[in-house]
């Protein structure tokens, strides 16, 4: 597994310092370092970081809607810093799609664990959208599978499970996946239907 990649967003020069050091210390990367939301959302597309950990207040645009707007378009991890602990904050934070919060001081001792986490969380993240990806895909296979059935049931007089039987043997005539075979079938090209 390659390095994740970590932006650290606080408005603050000495905090962002500080965080480099403690992320440093442990071995992971800092690709980028911003100074309010706007340059968050900027350096977030350049970058494509794996994790962002942000404060919650900045001026101009602010860690929540920061987070928001950078969750709209990337599946990084936000982990928030905050002075406060209010239940307003957490539901915003949950609402803009943050993976977690810290609030300040941070220590080291907090942030590692806590970033720890965060990545995992982004993995698991990642691996189930390509799940989902690959089931969708298995679904649209199958449905073209079933047109085209249906297809050669209806031209060549077939019952279901011999059209099924027909598709398997042309699919291994040519070597070639059933659902390619399904998508010429559907396709109209006629000469198929003179095989097997």
């Amino acid at each position: 597994m390659t390095q994740p990649k970590i932006m650290v967003v606080d408005d603050e020069p000495i905090i962002r310092m500080d965080l480099r050091e403690m992320l440093e210390n442990e071995g992971y990367q800092v690709v980028a370092e911003a100074k309010n939301g706007e340059e968050a959302v900027e350096l977030a597309h350049r970058h494509k970081p794996d994790l962002i950990i942000m404060d919650v207040k900045m001026p101009g645009l602010n860690g929540i809607k920061a987070s928001g707007i950078i969750r709209s378009f990337s599946d990084c991890s936000i982990l928030l810093l905050t002075a406060y602990s209010q239940k307003e904050l957490v539901i915003d934070a949950r609402k803009a799609g943050v993976t977690a919060y810290l609030v300040k001081p941070v220590s080291e001792d907090d942030l590692i664990p806590a970033v720890e986490i965060a990545l995992s969380q982004k993995e698991k993240v990642v691996s189930l959208k390509k799940d989902i990806s690959d089931l969708k895909q298995k679904i649209e296979d199958r449905k073209c599978v079933e047109k085209a059935k249906g297809k050669l049931m209806s031209a060549l007089s077939l019952e279901e499970e011999a059209a099924y039987k027909w598709m398997q043997q042309v699919s291994m005539q040519r070597r070639m996946p059933l659902v390619k075979l399904a998508e010429e079938i559907l396709a109209g090209e006629e000469t198929l239907f003179s095989q097997g």
